[in-house]
């Protein structure tokens, strides 16, 4: 059980920093373009994925709902 618990652990630091780094990669790239090293296209791909939640109606906004929920209950703890 000590492996699964440190998985988890080690999971759920990973999923923190790359939470941190998604409006980090945003605003670098409002400032100086589409084609900044490291990061790609968050905006674009971001503006796809909201895109895609809205194009399935109401299953769609509850996938999104349910999307902001997991990533809250990981901010918390």
């Amino acid at each position: 059980m000590n492996f699964l618990d440190s998985l988890t652990k080690w999971i759920n630091q990973l999923t923190k920093i790359v939470v941190v780094l998604i409006p980090l990669a945003i605003t670098i790239q409002v400032l100086f373009g589409a084609q900044v090293a490291f990061f790609g296209s968050v905006v674009k791909n971001l503006i796809d994925l909201l895109n895609a939640f809205g194009a399935q109606g109401l299953i769609g906004l509850i996938a999104l709902g349910i999307v902001i929920w997991l990533f809250g209950k990981t901010d918390r703890s």
